[in-house]
């Protein structure tokens, strides 16, 4: 991921640099007034602008994948709405305060990977990660996470990930069909996951055997091709899930 470090007072600053030296790759942006203090704090990877910071986002929404704001959480909000487009292109944007008590994902918390740019960030720092999104704050399935550590992907329309993931989150019977993949998903899951599967959830080893209008959901792990009949049946409620082939 490439982040941006963005500070814009003097004591920020060096949170920056400790920010910028956990984060490979990672540029420092901060006023042209607090330059040295800047290129103290992160030699060689400090960036200095005149002007406001506002007219710096459009760029680094262009040029990062994610974005670290050592700036209060309510201008964080104003200064990033008006560059919005959506979850599948937003860059993450994670706030963290100048004490360094608490990292707090914005935007883009699942599939920009805020959440687990703040989960990084909170043990590199000593700090909390205020994770507000469901599956993370009950430690259930994120089902737009499923098996990314593990290198798959998932096909499913932006209705179904809706359907499926409220579907999880509010314990309504999930159908979980592994037939591919490796069975260690659930210790790899995004952001990692202790005890047992959520409750709510059934696993099965081949989706002809699920009993469909029991489910709420299906998640199904497969390499296969859904069968045509099956897609009929499944539309709108089921997300699938490629490993990669050995």
């Amino acid at each position: 991921m490439k982040v941006a470090v963005v500070s814009i007072t003097r004591h920020g600053i060096a949170l920056a640099g400790r920010i910028v030296a956990a984060l490979p790759g990672a540029q420092l942006f901060a006023p042209e007034k607090f330059r040295v203090e800047a290129e103290s704090a992160a030699a060689g990877a400090a960036h200095c602008y005149q002007g406001k910071v506002a007219d710096q986002v459009p760029a680094l929404f262009a040029n990062f994948d994610g974005i670290v704001a050592l700036v209060s959480l309510g201008a964080v909000v104003r200064l990033i709405a008006p560059h919005l487009q959506g979850k599948e292109t937003d860059p993450a944007v994670v706030v963290v305060d100048e004490a360094g008590r608490f990292a707090i994902p914005v935007l883009s918390g699942h599939l920009g990977g805020a959440n687990s740019l703040a989960g990084h960030l909170a043990t590199t720092l000593g700090a909390t990660a205020v994770l507000t999104t469901a599956s993370d704050a009950r430690a259930t399935i994120a089902v737009d996470l499923l098996g990314r550590e593990l290198g798959w992907t998932f096909d499913a329309t932006h209705g179904e990930l809706l359907h499926c993931s409220a579907a999880m989150v509010n314990d309504e019977p999930v159908a979980l069909v592994q037939e591919a993949g490796g069975a260690d998903w659930w210790a790899n899951h995004a952001n990692g996951r202790k005890g047992p599967l959520p409750a709510n959830v059934t696993l099965f080893a081949r989706l002809e055997d699920v009993a469909l209008e029991r489910f709420a959901a299906v998640l199904w792990i497969s390499r296969r091709a859904m069968p045509a009949d099956w897609a009929a049946r499944l539309a709108g409620r089921c997300v699938t899930y490629r490993p990669p082939t050995a």
